[in-house]
């Protein structure tokens, strides 16, 4: 083999090891690209899968919203109902009556994650629908005056706001 064969030889070598690391580096950079993706759409799947789950556990938590939101009115007429005045025995035994199925009635909306919203002495819009500012001298600008009708929340969703008179 002559010196010009080796020489060529050698080069031919040094470009195919060159030609290799080239394929090599451009196979690692492909693989990095394709590890990334996989990662980000991995991650992106999670995030999706997580939020429905959310998203199903809010569904079965506030189902009933809309029927909690009916039985409120039943609720009312009972309320009004014991304020009803009675003086004879009947009355007042129908009173009780309807005085137990009201506790009854209050009970059931609770275990079932209705709760009556507190009164506060300060207007909250979150919680409260203000209904008509009235002049007092004895409450704070934007203190609670009167409740007008009560107001329930499913677990931490208002279903009705308390509605108020404000103080000016």
């Amino acid at each position: 083999m002559s010196e010009e064969e080796k020489v060529e030889e050698q080069t031919e070598e040094k470009l195919e090891n060159e030609v290799e690391k080239t394929e090599e580096k451009d196979f690692e950079a492909e693989y990095n690209a394709l590890k990334d993706q996989y990662l980000r759409a991995n991650a992106e799947f999670e995030n999706i899968k997580k939020r429905l789950e959310k998203e199903k556990l809010n569904a079965m938590a506030y189902a009933n919203e809309s029927f909690a939101k009916d039985l409120l009115d039943v609720l009312d007429a009972l309320e009004a109902a014991i304020k009803v005045e009675a003086s004879d025995e009947v009355s007042l035994k129908i009173k009780e009556g309807v005085q137990n199925t009201l506790d009854l009635f209050l009970k059931k909306l609770e275990k079932h994650g209705v709760k009556e919203i507190e009164s506060a002495c300060e207007f909250d819009p979150n919680l409260h629908e203000a209904m008509f500012h009235i002049e007092s001298a004895e409450h704070q600008s934007g203190a609670v005056v009167q409740v007008l009708q009560k107001g329930y929340k499913l677990g931490e969703r208002v279903i009705r706001p308390t509605k108020v008179s404000v103080a000016k």
